[in-house]
């Protein structure tokens, strides 16, 4: 499935060829990709961040479509150390000197574009963090994604039941029904990954 072949089959399924609903389109579609960023976490959606933590600096920028971040470490000396999850307000407390530095041993969310790490780093520190992000949108220019290539029935339907409120129209719960099955076929895989990721760990 490509962005632009999602259309077509789109407008099929709708028989519809006003030029409104045709216009509006793309807003069914990246109203769907909203939706399911907001229902699942795949591995499709898993990324790695790698960059440094300049001296002097306890403000980090997040990446481009963060979501959530599964785990964050640094290199002291060569050895990678994790840099723990904690409130914003303990690290307040923690770290309420900002001239007394270190190596980072807790960030927490700043704002949804950054982090705070704490304490105040001394010295420049490169880091990895894995993170969920938001699947890059489809557009004309972007024609695939891995939802196009790995989910294609929630893209098809998820832009249908979105399509179908717009035009207010009584079947969308035919639509709502396969989307909801095809959300949760995604799910299953998901947690059989992470049983399996657990079972690795487990056995390491």
């Amino acid at each position: 499935m490509t962005y632009d072949s999602l259309t077509t089959t789109v407008l099929q399924y709708l028989e519809r060829s006003d030029q409104a609903t045709i216009n509006a389109i793309p807003t069914f579609i990246t109203l769907c990709e909203y939706e399911v960023a907001q229902q699942i976490k795949t591995l499709g959606q898993l990324q790695v961040a790698e960059g440094a933590i300049l001296a002097n600096n306890n403000v980090l920028q997040k990446p481009a479509r963060w979501r959530k971040t599964v785990s964050f470490n640094i290199n002291v000396a060569g050895v990678k150390q994790p840099v723990f999850l904690r409130k914003y307000e303990y690290l307040l407390e923690y770290a309420p000197d900002a001239t007394v530095k270190g190596a980072p041993q807790f960030y927490s969310d700043y704002d949804y574009d950054h982090w705070l790490i704490a304490p105040m780093p001394d010295k420049a520190y490169n880091f990895e963090v894995l993170y969920y992000e938001r699947i890059p949108p489809l557009s004309t220019a972007n024609q695939t994604n891995w939802l196009t290539q790995n989910a294609p029935n929630v893209m098809l339907f998820g832009t249908l039941l979105q399509a179908q409120m717009f035009l207010k129209d009584d079947q969308r719960m035919i639509f709502q029904q396969k989307y909801d099955q095809a959300i949760q076929a995604l799910k299953a895989e998901d947690v059989t990954r992470l049983a399996d990721r657990q079972a690795i760990a487990l056995d390491s």
